[in-house]
């Protein structure tokens, strides 16, 4: 694996940004909206609030932490469809450069552009309405690896559809965190969902994220234990990505279909 190569996917992603306002806004254009009607829905929900509960930081912090996941999800997803949209990915792999080296381009992509998004989003919560994450303390740190992990993995595995099914199944993949959400419990515990959305909850890492911040703010303490299972559990999950890209690729180019690209079909 060769810096050159990697640093060289990364280059081509800054240059269309840099050459592309209207790729430049919507990073920050959803954040800001999703940050504002949250915001302001926790500030009314703050006004019925009984013994000084602040929905900030359960409400805003839910939200800001899954969009964080979203972005980073969507980095990795995007760059990829710059490439399939150009008709350019083809050219890519008639270079020297390996799947391992692409990937690794298409991460570091997605880890700069959803950080981008990230400090947009802090920035808006804090300054507005007041959200501070060191009421998370040092539970935080494990929160955003688990969360930037399963971004990353869902953004690979959506790459990995994609090249499988053809640039329309790209519709497929935009859905992918909504259908989530309801799994991980982003806003409400586990035990409040049918007993089978428990189980696909508790195989999905940011579940554990998620019900750790309910236990912070609930003056419980964070449960490291759940948070060292969740890391265990994304780590396997990045893997089985890396793994299921490198198969479809594969077979991709075993039958030919990586040359049979087109926006009309999806087969």
């Amino acid at each position: 694996m060769r810096a050159g190569r990697i640093a060289a996917i990364v280059l081509r992603q800054f240059y269309l940004l840099r050459g592309s306002p209207t790729r430049v806004l919507p990073m920050f254009s959803w954040v800001a909206i999703d940050i504002i009607l949250w915001g302001f829905i926790t500030r009314y929900l703050n006004t019925f609030a009984s013994g000084g509960f602040n929905f900030v930081p359960a409400l805003l912090g839910a939200v800001l932490l899954w969009d964080f996941l979203t972005r980073v999800m969507q980095g990795v997803t995007t760059a990829f469809f710059e490439d399939v949209w150009s008709r350019n990915f083809l050219n890519l792999f008639a270079t020297p450069l390996t799947v391992l080296e692409y990937l690794t381009g298409l991460v570091i992509t997605g880890v700069l552009t959803s950080l981008l998004g990230l400090v947009a989003m802090l920035g808006l919560a804090t300054t507005v309405f007041g959200l501070s994450f060191f009421v998370y303390g040092a539970a935080l740190v494990p929160f955003v690896f688990v969360l930037f992990l399963s971004g990353i993995s869902l953004g690979i595995l959506g790459t990995a559809i994609v090249m499988r099914f053809g640039p329309a199944s790209e519709w497929l993949i935009w859905p992918i965190p909504s259908v989530i959400s309801p799994f991980v419990g982003v806003f409400y515990p586990l035990s409040t969902l049918p007993l089978w959305m428990q189980a696909v909850g508790r195989a999905l890492p940011p579940s554990y994220v998620f019900d750790g911040m309910r236990r912070i703010l609930a003056g419980q303490g964070a449960d490291w234990g759940q948070l060292a299972a969740a890391a265990g559990l994304v780590v396997v999950y990045l893997g089985l990505a890396f793994l299921i890209f490198a198969r479809v690729y594969r077979f991709a180019m075993k039958t030919g279909l990586i040359a049979r690209y087109s926006a009309e079909t999806a087969g």
